[in-house]
């Protein structure tokens, strides 16, 4: 299954990126309209509306009163796993340590600094109180993400972690998805899936509370909805469809680049994944191992849509025409694959997350180093960050004067306050010292 073998040279390095930026210029349009639809008539209806998509799109049948998991669901998860997966379950709760290890080194404090005649200025560093966290069911459990994106907000000290996953048909979750949700420290689940989840958590349902965040993957609708409430509540990010690139040089080993090519555009149909090589015949040697190793794959369907469409092997002249290339694109994933890793991460600025070396493959990030791997894609690695403990905090300034120190400082603030035109600001600061 062959993707586009590429030359590339700084010349076209534009017209390359917009070829392969393409995936982010769909007319959203109808989607927008179908979201505002859903997300309408739940804040409308509540439980209600919600009942009525949850059993449309995921043909589950349930109540508000079997909405919420319960204990006894969640024991029944771990009961599951463990007599059927116990070697998953120990797998998924070192990966959870690792994260939670990673996670705590993000946490932040606020300062109070002295200023002049005992004066304070400061910032009170605090949670918000409830964390929205969304996974979807797709084509498979997806627990690395639950994981990724519950493990921070209570590492912040979030005290409400609302989690939302779509049901399977006969109204349950997947034990894999509940026990990770627990080993994370989810303090309620409900199952909920699609924008409907997202309008509920942000409005609000008679079951679902109303959150003060939502962080999490999904499709385009779900994408969409979240772009839609963002102002009503905060969101991580716009997430589009997964991504990497992969830079290599004469150190790197072909079928090593062509397994992680593989790796990323199993994904999904829009799925990309694109190799910088540098040399013609590095470049052959590696299109050529994706193409025999894409054979023996079983997600054919996506691997076909994704390497015929959004994947490309382009040769590049030398490792500053690669990096140049990878920092105009932004990617989500980045693959250092060279002789000199460090040395090229001094020149990057814009990529999700970094794997250095022939030794760092991108799925180490995607399920057990400990960096999340909810991450900016579409390029917005330009000014997003991957999600992190501090997504989950908000900050409060704060001021403490005395009278000596703002008797030291008012008629500089008034006079400041009447070029603006604003003299009752510069009246509020006055009145304090009148005679």
């Amino acid at each position: 299954m062959k993707c586009k073998l590429v030359n590339g040279t700084k010349d076209n390095l534009k017209e390359l990126c917009e070829e392969l930026g393409a995936r982010g210029k769909m007319d959203l349009g109808p989607v927008i309209t179908t979201v505002q639809g859903v997300i309408d008539d739940i804040r409308a209806r509540g439980d209600e509306a919600v009942l009525e998509y949850t059993l449309k799109f995921d043909k589950a049948s349930l109540t508000p009163g079997t909405m919420r998991v319960t204990a006894d669901e969640i024991k029944s998860a771990y009961a599951s796993l463990e007599k059927e997966d116990p070697e998953l379950l120990r797998i998924m709760k070192t990966a959870a340590e690792n994260i939670r290890v990673f996670h705590e080194q993000q946490k932040e404090e606020g300062f109070m600094m002295d200023t002049a005649k005992g004066s304070k200025i400061g910032v009170r560093v605090r949670p918000i109180t409830v964390a929205g966290v969304y996974v979807p069911g797709g084509t498979a459990p997806l627990p690395s993400t639950v994981l990724m994106d519950v493990i921070p907000a209570s590492v912040a000290g979030v005290p409400r972690i609302v989690f939302c996953t779509p049901p399977r048909a006969d109204g349950t979750i997947a034990p894999v998805i509940l026990a990770a949700a627990d080993i994370a420290g989810a303090t309620e689940i409900y199952k909920v899936g699609g924008s409907q989840a997202v309008a509920a958590m942000a409005y609000g349902t008679e079951t679902i509370p109303r959150v003060d965040k939502i962080c999490g993957p999904g499709n385009i609708f779900v994408n969409t909805a979240k772009r839609l409430v963002f102002g009503q509540v905060d969101i991580d990010m716009f997430a589009g469809p997964s991504e990497v690139i992969i830079i290599a040089d004469e150190s790197s080993n072909p079928e090593f680049v062509a397994a992680d090519m593989l790796a990323q555009a199993e994904h999904d149909k829009l799925a990309s994944a694109i190799v910088l090589a540098v040399g013609d015949d590095l470049a052959r040697k590696i299109w050529e191992a994706a193409d025999r190793r894409s054979d023996a794959a079983n997600r054919q369907a996506q691997l076909e849509g994704s390497m015929q469409n959004y994947c490309s092997v382009i040769s590049v002249d030398s490792l500053d025409t690669a990096i140049a290339f990878s920092e105009e694109l932004a990617p989500e994933h980045l693959e250092l694959c060279v002789a000199d890793p460090d040395a090229a991460l001094e020149k990057i600025n814009n990529a999700g997350a970094v794997f250095m070396g022939n030794y760092s493959p991108e799925p180490l990030g995607d399920y057990f180093a400990g960096p999340n791997h909810t991450l900016p894609t579409s390029g917005t690695a330009r000014f997003f960050s991957p999600l992190n403990t501090g997504d989950f905090y908000k900050k409060m300034s704060v001021i403490n004067y005395n009278e000596e120190s703002l008797k030291d400082v008012y008629k500089d603030v008034a006079r400041f306050a009447r070029s603006e035109g604003l003299d009752c600001h510069a009246a509020s600061i006055e009145s304090r010292f009148e005679d």
